[in-house]
């Protein structure tokens, strides 16, 4: 089963899955909407590492479509400092994993960019069918 939640910064589903699982099922159902994975962040090998901290299995995915970063980026240069998309999967307890997507929309209001609306609003239709299909996949 899988629980929805949305915050001003995106959306969060909560799985019934491991982490490895859920790592997964996020990459698979991203390539669906034509997404690819660019960047990895592995925060609990990393706070590991630099502090010496123990933390949950929590990655960062830094998720990119090309052709809608294409369009970002030719509309306003600027707008790479809002690229990739993020995409969380954190460790919750046993067999419930969170999956957090940035929505670009809201990414957007930190930007006074008209021409850039119009691609946030495919970018946020394309994460949101993402979610969708992780909530059915359960």
């Amino acid at each position: 089963m899988a629980d929805l939640n949305t915050t001003q910064l995106g959306l969060t589903v909560r799985l019934t899955t491991n982490f490895e699982d859920a790592l997964t099922r996020v990459t698979a159902a991203l390539k669906v909407e034509g997404f690819g994975v660019l960047t990895e962040i592995d925060v609990k090998d990393t706070l590991k590492k630099k502090l010496d901290v123990d933390f949950r299995p929590y990655k960062i995915l830094g998720a990119c479509n090309p052709s809608l970063a294409y369009r970002a980026l030719s509309a306003a240069p600027e707008a790479g400092l809002l690229l990739p998309c993020n995409v969380t999967v954190a460790y919750v307890e046993d067999h419930v994993t969170e999956v957090a997507i940035v929505d670009p929309l809201a990414m957007l209001g930190l930007v006074s960019q008209p021409d850039l609306e119009t691609v946030a609003q495919e970018a946020r239709a394309r994460l949101g069918r993402v979610v969708s299909a992780l909530q059915k996949s359960v």
